[in-house]
């Protein structure tokens, strides 16, 4: 079921930050809107980023770590890559991925390979308790993400998605 508008919050502190915006700009009142949209994506994903930090967190991993390991993850049976696909998914530099995978090797959540095909390269994969871990971290987020989602109902979420999906292509294009 749909929460209806009597059910939303009649104002939140970005409504007060773009109110201030027009009354000492009001050349720039018509803008308001947009920085209050991309005001409250910012401060959501900040807020998810906390909670997902905390959601991760019994599993002995940050988001960073939990990154690798979901990458590693989506990629599928035998959850292998190079380090330069995992690096060119997750938009790190090289010396960060190795940071991210040193801590993962120690934890023996992944293992390094030479890659067969390449004698200069290295393959990463999952380890069985990496698989493990990943897979129940990933329930826990989620739990978290569908947890605040409810807060709109079946209909807004998906009608939330097209627009986020709409307002992403825009922003990359």
């Amino acid at each position: 079921m749909n929460r209806s508008s009597a059910d939303s919050p009649q104002s939140d502190p970005v409504d007060a930050i773009a109110a201030q915006w027009r009354r000492e700009r009001p050349d720039l009142a018509p803008q308001t809107e947009a920085m209050a949209a991309f005001g409250r994506i910012y401060r959501i994903a900040k807020a998810m980023g906390e909670r997902a930090e905390q959601a991760y967190a019994p599993y002995g991993i940050g988001r960073g770590e939990f990154d690798v390991l979901a990458t590693l993850r989506r990629a599928g049976d035998p959850y292998t890559l190079s380090p330069r696909e995992l690096t060119a998914t997750l938009m790190l530099t090289t010396g960060g991925m190795t940071g991210r995978l040193d801590k993962l090797e120690r934890a023996d959540l992944i293992a390094r390979s030479p890659d067969p095909h390449d004698r200069r390269g290295l393959r990463v994969t999952l380890t069985t308790a990496g698989l493990d871990v990943v897979d129940r971290a990933a329930a826990a987020g989620m739990t978290v993400q569908q947890g605040v989602m409810a807060a709109l109902g079946t209909e807004d979420a998906a009608e939330l998605n097209r627009l986020l999906r709409a307002l992403l292509a825009a922003a990359e294009g």
